[in-house]
């Protein structure tokens, strides 16, 4: 079975990064470092702290992430890609947002509102990553109704 996981490009601060999605969705986080590697004489020893491999698992969640360790090329952080959350409702997604829209770039931040394909999002996190939400419309309180 084929599965897609997203894999984030971070520049030195991977274990930042990583700990802080933790701190977001829960799970279980794995990082191996540069250092506890054979690949680590291959690099400066300057290098060494930095992450080769980090996952976290939490639920239905998957997402893994390493620093740039290319020798020559350059690290570029983009605006072509983004992670999208989906869930069942408002309540469900605003706990992950609120978490994670701390320390973000407010110029980006589209609040969780109701539109009318249902729940919608949008934030830049404190590491540039563009995080989306989309969740089902909310249901009509039947005493209003």
């Amino acid at each position: 079975m084929l599965r897609l996981t997203p894999f984030l490009l971070f520049e030195g601060n991977c274990a930042e990064a990583m700990q802080f999605y933790q701190s977001c969705f829960g799970g279980d986080l794995t990082l191996t470092r540069l250092g506890d590697t054979p690949m680590k004489a291959q690099f400066p020893a300057e290098q060494h702290q930095k992450i080769t491999n980090a996952i976290l698992s939490s639920g239905a969640i998957e997402l893994t992430a390493t620093d740039w360790l290319h020798p020559t090329r350059r690290l570029l952080q983009g605006n072509t890609t983004a992670l999208y959350v989906t869930g069942n409702g408002y309540d469900e997604l605003a706990t992950i947002f609120e978490k994670l829209r701390v320390d973000g770039d407010a110029t980006l931040l589209v609040e969780l509102r109701e539109m009318p394909f249902g729940i919608y999002g949008r934030l830049t996190d404190r590491f540039g990553v563009e995080w989306f939400f989309r969740g089902a419309p909310r249901e009509p309180d039947p005493a209003t109704s």
